[in-house]
């Protein structure tokens, strides 16, 4: 060794580590074949993480059945406590998008552990004839059972922080549809008028919408807490003593406070990546609905003059470089983006899954990158939706109710009470004539503007009603026949 670096070998020959380095040969063998996306699996801690505590769990088990004394266990163990408490992040150097279905991962973690724990043992890095980072931090051990749970384990981490953010936002949008309650406004099928609505009667749906997503990401979330830790190569437990699979999935449990449970069948388990497919499935969901309400902000806020006009959004940023006074929807624009992220990160999720061969996917790092990146960033999204924008609406009171006044479409309340064929009638007169429906109605004889105003008030148009007490008896014209 050189006071910069040391030399550590494989089957393959000899390479130059630097001395500081916590990891090692095949960490930078890896680092040299995948220079891809330059973003290292440090940018995912909820993984290295999970991976700390599957070789913890590991190791306990392997402690107990006889397979590792009890000395370098010890030392081992407290190596992962440290890196579950986050230190050490930055010795994660694998690109996230690698060859060989995580080996390159789980051998920089074997790595990092193992010269962490020679250190608590007193000794200097690479002493591998006193501890290994194969023969005994990866004891009893594959990639193929190790990375998938250790990713399964991140994700149901993700998923929670995500869930957390989702809530967050939903009452966001239950507030601001208690706010707006009481406020009429013109609804819309195909961007065409249609029949009134409240606006908080609009902003609930959003918040319902959310929550529904809320339920079917926890149901996506309990088909990956089922893992095959244990199976080792192929999920037949090779190099595994008796007992382990079940200790260690038991020890991961404890550790993790994740109700994780083994897979009924190993080798299924370890070349199923269905779990991942109906995850991805359902991030999409959630992005698609997500960015439909986004869309549905940018239509009602905008304008202000030549647009919908309904609803003012904060105002957050200059919206142009040459349209002084522009400002631009960009909160619900992001959200937008982000949507279109999950939604293509989904498709590569399902190509990956797909191209399984036999008893092993080789594609999980792409599937967890991808998953990764569309729960932090949806998580991301739904927090600064709420705070930079939700928050913050206000409704144009005036321009609502401006709209329901003039609105045609108010006289589908009368078609209980004086038929399709009349109610009709006055709309598309007031569509020519550019009269009130209460003018219309009285110039035609159908119903006086008193009758109109008894009818046309929100109980009527926003709800359904008894017909035993939708009309009041004053408001019936003579002749006319009720329902």
């Amino acid at each position: 060794m050189t006071s910069n670096f040391r030399i550590e070998h494989d089957f393959l020959g000899e390479k130059q580590i630097p001395a500081v380095a916590y990891w090692g040969v095949h960490t930078a063998r890896a680092v040299d074949n995948f220079p891809i996306s330059g973003t290292r699996i440090s940018a995912m801690p909820d993984l290295v993480r999970a991976i700390a505590m599957v070789k913890k769990a590991a190791t306990r088990a392997n402690a107990d059945l006889g397979a590792i004394d009890r000395q370098r266990a010890g030392a081992i163990i407290l190596a992962c406590n440290d890196l579950i408490e986050g230190k050490l992040l930055d010795e994660f150097v694998v690109d996230v998008i690698q060859g060989g279905a995580g080996t390159s991962t789980n051998m920089n973690a074997n790595e990092v552990i193992c010269n962490l724990a020679l250190e608590k043992l007193g000794h200097e890095k690479a002493r591998y004839d006193v501890l290994h980072p194969n023969d005994h931090v990866n004891a009893s051990q594959s990639t193929n059972d190790v990375y998938p749970t250790a990713v399964r384990l991140a994700l149901w981490f993700a998923i929670g922080k995500l869930l957390e953010s989702m809530a967050f936002l939903r009452v966001g949008f239950e507030l601001k549809a208690l706010e707006f309650k009481d406020i009429l406004k013109i609804g819309r099928t195909q961007l065409q008028d249609a029949v009134p609505m409240t606006l908080g009667q609009e902003f609930l749906t959003y918040a319902i919408m959310i929550g529904e997503d809320e339920a079917r990401l926890r149901e996506a979330r309990s088909l990956i807490e089922e893992i095959n830790l244990g199976a080792t190569a192929i999920g037949t437990g090779i190099n595994a003593p008796h007992g382990y699979a079940d200790l260690a999935c038991s020890y991961l449990a404890d550790e993790s406070g994740v109700p994780l449970k083994q897979a009924a069948n190993l080798i299924e388990a370890t070349q199923d990546t269905g779990a991942f497919v109906q995850l991805s499935g359902v991030l999409k969901r959630v992005a698609t609905k997500m960015s439909k309400t986004c869309n549905d902000l940018r239509l009602l806020s905008s304008g202000p003059q030549a647009g919908f006009n309904e609803i003012r959004l904060p105002a957050r940023q200059a919206g142009s470089s040459i349209m002084p006074g522009k400002v631009n929807p960009v909160i619900p624009e992001v959200m937008n983006q982000v949507a279109f992220e999950v939604i293509g990160n989904d498709v590569t999720v399902t190509m990956a899954s797909e191209a399984g061969q036999l008893q092993l996917n080789a594609f999980e790092p792409i599937m967890g990158w991808s998953l990764f990146k569309s729960i932090q960033h949806l998580s991301n999204a739904c927090k600064t939706l709420r705070t930079n924008c939700i928050d913050g609406i206000e409704a144009n009171r005036e321009v609502l109710a401006r709209r329901v006044r003039e609105s045609v479409t108010v006289v589908t309340a009368l078609n209980p009470i004086i038929g399709y064929e009349k109610a009709a009638l006055i709309a598309k007169t007031a569509l020519a004539t550019g009269l009130g429906v209460d003018e219309v109605a009285e110039s035609l004889g159908i119903m006086t503007r008193a009758e109109m105003e008894a009818l046309l008030v929100p109980e009527n148009l926003t709800q359904p009603v008894r017909l035993s007490t939708a009309v009041p008896a004053a408001a019936v014209p003579s002749g006319t026949k009720t329902a």
